[in-house]
């Protein structure tokens, strides 16, 4: 079959990834990565401390290159959490930069120091590499382990190759493309789309190290094309594009702007649209799934869907009963279950939890959705936490947030439901103001969002804070708002 990366392959000497002020060329990185891969050839699996390096990027294309699975550990980890993915995943080898200090459960492994200071590869080049079973292990990513302790889901090459090419297709992604990107390295959007994504297209990678407009400014006034971010980011964009001529020309350059991991609210779109004249492309996927749907860089603009199932995806909706929903009115909610080469192969050691994920063959993904009379998807939330039953209908918080957001005195908001003794659950929104002295009133917010849906999505409780609890990919932790 054809490598999974052509243009280590064919050792070009285009950049490849940078990390600040270090910089490898694809020829280079084979040689980097290469070289690693020889040291940890044959072990059973392998964590790589993701931290936001180059030594991170070596260290994930050099056990792909082996053939090694890959844990990618994040660096914030708790203790817990990190004994967990280490006893259950049981890695033989730890990569990690050099002179980084590792905490304990990771210090008792083996470790390797992924490239000497300044870049430069450790041993002489290696390689070519064959390449291996599409169904062989590639990666195992760990979930946020809302509903327990995180699962390892474990992702086949085939699935990489598979989101990773239907992407090109669906954002005609080429080798000319240079991504600007800040987000996490142990998560699916900011180490599979955002680095192993420009290495398979045979382009470029410039990390930030972390988010930072003037970085963002720079990188695509200097030949950067495309950025990833997610909502969190976008917003402070939109925040800043007013005051900020430089950052609003260089996104007026981007050839793409993407969001994902959570949804971009409307008001932001329009805001980044209107200074910029770029929309933001969004798309949905999860660990499991890695890519299930994007709106198309070639199709209509469509601000608050994540549009239509990328090539290789089937996508169905189901009732409660787990029939399937035929319709395509913009109103019926289900649940958004998938199938595909895209799909991951199990969760580690949990035969009992994959089993449960699966209806059929197809991924019963958790989150709720309605489909445009033209096949354009809008995710309404997740069925635990963001399916509400008020008064015998069936709510999707998401709609009820984007029209509070539209709402001037609104910064940030969440909606969630509580237990009713009238209505089953009621809708209760989480506010942080625009202005914490003159907050927006609750009959206010009820009327607005009551003008805007229907009358019977209207919050019946609001509750004012001044931040929404969010993790690494700015997702809000809905449960914690709760507790």
């Amino acid at each position: 079959m054809p490598p999974l990366f052509p243009a280590l392959a064919a050792r070009a000497e285009r950049p490849a990834l940078r990390f600040g002020d270090r910089t490898l060329t694809h020829a280079e990185l084979a040689d980097a990565a290469g070289s690693l891969a020889v040291r940890i050839a044959g072990a059973r699996r392998i964590a790589v401390w993701a931290t936001p390096t180059l030594g991170t990027a070596v260290g994930v294309v050099a056990g792909l290159l082996a053939a090694v699975p890959v844990i990618p550990v994040n660096p914030r980890s708790g203790e817990r959490e990190l004994a967990h993915v280490v006893s259950d995943s049981a890695p033989e080898l730890v990569v990690a930069e050099p002179g980084v200090v590792l905490p304990p459960a990771l210090a008792a492994l083996g470790r390797v120091d992924s490239t000497e200071p300044g870049g430069t590869p450790q041993g002489a080049p290696a390689g070519p590499f064959p390449e291996h079973d599409p169904e062989a292990p590639a990666l195992i990513v760990y979930t946020s382990g809302t509903t327990g302790p995180p699962k390892g889901a474990v992702l086949p090459r085939r699935a990489l190759v598979a989101t990773l090419d239907a992407l090109e297709d669906a954002w005609r992604w080429t080798a000319d493309d240079v991504l600007v990107h800040a987000l996490p390295l142990f998560h699916v959007h900011g180490l599979i789309l955002g680095v192993l994504g420009p290495l398979r297209r045979g382009g470029s990678v410039r990390h930030l190290g972390r988010f930072d407009l003037d970085g963002v400014t720079r990188e695509l006034s200097s030949g950067a094309t495309m950025l990833f971010g997610v909502p969190t980011m976008y917003h402070r964009i939109a925040e800043a594009l007013p005051g900020d001529p430089a950052l609003a020309e260089a996104l007026s350059g981007a050839r793409l702007l993407v969001s994902g991991s959570a949804a971009l609210p409307v008001h932001d779109h329009r805001r980044i649209v209107a200074a910029t004249g770029r929309r933001v492309v969004e798309r949905y996927g999860m660990t499991e799934t890695l890519m299930n749907t994007s709106v198309r860089v070639d199709g209509e603009p469509r601000a608050g869907t994540v549009g239509v199932p990328l090539r290789g995806v089937e996508l169905r909706l189901v009732d409660e009963s787990g029939g399937a929903i035929e319709a395509y009115d913009g109103e019926t909610v289900g649940e958004i279950q998938v199938r595909g080469a895209n799909l991951f192969t199990e969760y580690l050691n949990r035969p009992d939890a994959t089993e449960a994920a699966f209806t059929d063959g197809w991924f019963r993904t958790g989150d709720m959705a309605i489909r445009d009379p033209d096949g354009h998807v809008r995710i309404v939330g997740r069925k635990a936490t963001d399916l509400i039953k008020s008064g015998g209908y069936k709510i999707g918080a998401g709609e009820i947030e984007n029209a509070l957001l539209e709402h001037p005195g609104v910064r940030e908001a969440a909606v969630t439901g509580e237990p009713d003794a009238d209505l089953g659950e009621r809708i209760v929104a989480w506010i942080v103001p625009a202005h914490a002295e003159a907050p927006p009133s609750a009959g206010e917010l009820a009327d607005h969002v009551a003008a805007q849906l229907a009358a019977h999505k209207r919050p019946r409780t609001v509750r004012y804070l001044d931040a929404l609890p969010r993790n690494d990919m700015g997702k809000i932790m809905k449960r914690a708002l709760h507790d």
